[in-house]
């Protein structure tokens, strides 16, 4: 970091301090994940200095030689991973990506049937707040607030009566597995485009630990660096039929440029999961979440959907003392990172929230365990059931200090 500490300190002294967070505590946001030396350094590397709007073959500059390479290769290698007919590696992350294929296939004032924030969807699945909120016409469908399920009758009730141009599935705060046959059916019922929303478990997916959309959507879309472990960005797997509009709609429909320093990290990002080593990864992390599901629940906490299919748990809090905002706060001064988070039946306000969602990514890719993990969720529920006890706290905090010692992120890296 030699010349970012001469030309700009300042940075150099954030970067320091970012790194040193990342090694000596516990990350557990479940979309958050800690690339590779090698996504980090094709992320860094001179592939940053060039433009390449338009694509392989077809750039409006010259000198793409290499640019069209490794789009190439990350176009191989993504659907050789999901099975797809086409594929888009621009999009600049998963909003973006489901802006595109919004833009490929909708008017303004369509209508979109999406998972509601508050039940685990996301922004851009039509929150009012969000574009997709403000430029369509939204009806959201909800979970069981019982068994935290979706309700896949209830949905098929509500598409036919509210008769969508395009029904989206997938979560962020969802940890049951998701049946995207029988979502895929209901949008043929009601003669609706799907868009299946992966971002959280798309490493799952292509590892084999969740079944795939890809046979039951029109539209796919993923991040690139939540379970799939590579740089932050977005992408589109579609059938040839859409491939021309979906192309069109990022280029240039929603972007100029794309980043190519990052498409080269996604190209490095897919190699990593064509390995035997990336399945028994994924395999990894569903084991250690559901180790953290068991052990809390153990310790007497409360989850939405009983347990977990996936990557993540959502605990609810509403029966405790305590808050999302405060759980949260009161972990980070432990050194274990989480977020507040919305639950099912949701009263208190997204700031504050009545939950908290925790994830294993992270601390899988450090190369812990179900015992790690067990031990950790321990640490969790002595915090949250003591959040004003400082000494047992700072006995907690030693305690995640010598687990990360235990299992460095980056050993070589300064």
């Amino acid at each position: 970091m030699k010349h970012v500490e001469e030309t700009a300190p300042q940075v150099a002294d954030a970067i320091r301090g970012e790194t040193h967070r990342e090694e000596n505590g516990l990350e557990m946001i479940a979309s958050e994940n800690f690339a590779s030396r090698a996504v980090m350094e094709a992320q860094g590397s001179v592939m940053t200095n060039k433009y390449a709007e338009g694509y392989p073959g077809e750039r409006y500059y010259g000198g793409c030689k290499f640019m069209d390479e490794v789009e190439e290769l990350a176009h191989e290698r993504a659907l050789d991973i999901f099975g797809a007919e086409h594929v888009n590696v621009q999009p600049h992350s998963g909003t973006q990506a489901n802006m595109a294929v919004y833009l490929s296939v909708l008017d303004p004032g369509d209508r979109i049937l999406g998972m509601d924030l508050t039940h685990g969807g996301h922004l851009s699945h039509g929150h009012p707040a969000n574009f997709s909120g403000k430029l369509y016409d939204v009806e959201h469908y909800l979970v069981d607030e019982e068994t935290g399920r979706i309700d896949y009758d209830g949905l098929a009730e509500q598409a036919h009566r509210f008769d969508p141009d395009i029904i989206v599935t997938g979560a962020s705060a969802y940890p049951r597995e998701i049946e995207f046959d029988r979502l895929g059916e209901i949008a043929d019922e009601v003669d609706a485009y799907h868009l299946a929303d992966i971002a959280h478990i798309a490493g799952l997916v292509a590892a084999g630990e969740h079944v795939s959309p890809v046979p039951h959507a029109d539209f796919v879309t993923t991040t690139t660096h939540k379970t799939l472990r590579g740089p932050r960005g977005g992408m589109i797997l579609c059938d040839d039929e859409h491939a021309s509009d979906v192309d069109s709609a990022v280029f240039p429909g929603t972007q100029g440029g794309p980043l190519m320093h990052v498409v080269a990290a996604k190209a490095v990002c897919f190699a990593e999961a064509q390995t035997d080593e990336f399945d028994e990864y994924q395999s990894s992390i569903v084991e250690n979440s559901r180790a953290l599901a068991r052990t809390l629940e153990d310790e007497g906490w409360t989850l939405v959907g009983d347990g977990t299919d996936n990557h993540l748990v959502l605990v609810d809090l509403r029966d405790e003392s305590i808050t999302g905002k405060e759980a949260e706060e009161a972990l980070e001064d432990v050194g274990i990172t989480v977020n507040k988070n919305t639950v099912p039946g949701e009263e208190e306000s997204p700031t504050v929230t009545s939950g908290v969602r925790i994830g294993t990514p992270a601390l899988t890719t450090r190369g812990m365990g179900t015992e790690e993990i067990e031990r950790v969720a321990r640490l969790i529920s002595r915090v949250l059931s003591n959040t004003d006890d400082e000494e047992l706290k700072s006995g907690v905090a030693d305690e995640v200090r010598t687990l990360c010692d235990e299992f460095p992120l980056y050993p070589d890296l300064p």
